[in-house]
């Protein structure tokens, strides 16, 4: 059967792609943070996925604000790169698991959640981006990404937003569909956004170094609790951009010490935090399942 073996967590801001695709990652700005990102990416070359079940938000590039769903699952066969403005970025499209994504729909909508399905999704940053930090910089001659992708599309963007409780069961039906796949095929899941920052009014530029760290503090060792955490406090500590880190509860809900009571806890590969990268806190997780 297919498997969840492992979770990864990490911001998804644009300017990291920036930096990125105009080879600006050895500048003394960028250097501290894309080192912190030097073990995640050995870690995943040793043992690659088959597939990464990879939770983002949309900014505004395939969901306009006229309509925007809740959950919107990618179950094409490839995702083309979304133009944000100045053009797609220069990395390879993205190539989907069809056969998985429909399974996965199928199970976790029999079990009471509803999802948007999605045939044709453009991606943007808060996919591609996760994708560069962890895969490295585009290779000329890699016409492709290591693994294929299937994209959730959360919506934090307009209010109302699911709750950390809500994107903490999803994860729970995500892994039991996965583990239901009668094909062997070693999964992870990602979950992307945040930390705090705010990009408008007053308080712009906000970031709160505390909060986040004990945010994921929280989420590691007690992720029933972190789920328990209203939006209020995600806003007014975290900034209005801070509530993306629901995303994150969703790849926590599918490790295994969430999936069933007494499972086996999580082992922390890599944690990593920054500030700044651009105006927004820079927070960076690996967990692994372990054999109970």
């Amino acid at each position: 059967m297919a498997r969840i073996t492992a979770s990864v967590y990490t911001s998804h801001v644009p300017a990291i792609g920036v930096a990125m695709d105009l080879a600006k990652t050895t500048e003394d700005y960028w250097r501290p943070l894309f080192a912190g990102y030097e073990y995640s990416r050995a870690w995943l070359r040793q043992a690659p996925p088959d597939v990464v079940f990879l939770v983002y938000n949309d900014h505004a590039t395939a969901f306009s604000l006229d309509l925007i769903p809740t959950f919107a699952l990618g179950t094409a066969a490839a995702f083309p790169i979304a133009d944000e403005g100045w053009g797609p970025r220069p990395v390879p499209p993205v190539e989907g698991h069809p056969e998985l994504a429909a399974h996965i729909a199928q199970c976790v909508i029999q079990d009471d959640f509803d999802l948007t399905l999605a045939n044709h999704l453009p991606v943007d940053h808060g996919l591609t981006v996760p994708l560069s930090l962890m895969c490295g910089e585009r290779d000329p001659k890699r016409d492709r990404w290591p693994f294929r992708v299937i994209p959730l599309a959360v919506n934090v963007v307009l209010y109302p937003v699911p709750s950390g409780r809500r994107c903490l069961e999803l994860g729970r039906a995500i892994r039991r569909a996965v583990e239901s796949f009668d094909e062997d095929l070693n999964v992870q899941i990602w979950g992307t956004g945040g930390m705090s920052h705010q990009l408008q009014g007053a308080r712009a530029g906000l970031i709160n170094r505390a909060w986040d760290n004990a945010w994921l503090d929280r989420m590691i060792d007690d992720p029933e609790g972190c789920a328990a955490i209203p939006h209020v406090e995600y806003v007014r500590e975290a900034g209005s951009e801070g509530i993306e880190l629901v995303m994150w509860l969703i790849a926590r809900g599918a490790m295994a010490d969430c999936a069933r009571p007494a499972g086996p806890r999580p082992r922390v590969v890599h944690r990593f935090y920054h500030v700044p990268a651009s105006n927004t806190a820079v927070g960076h997780l690996i967990l692994e399942n372990t054999i109970a």
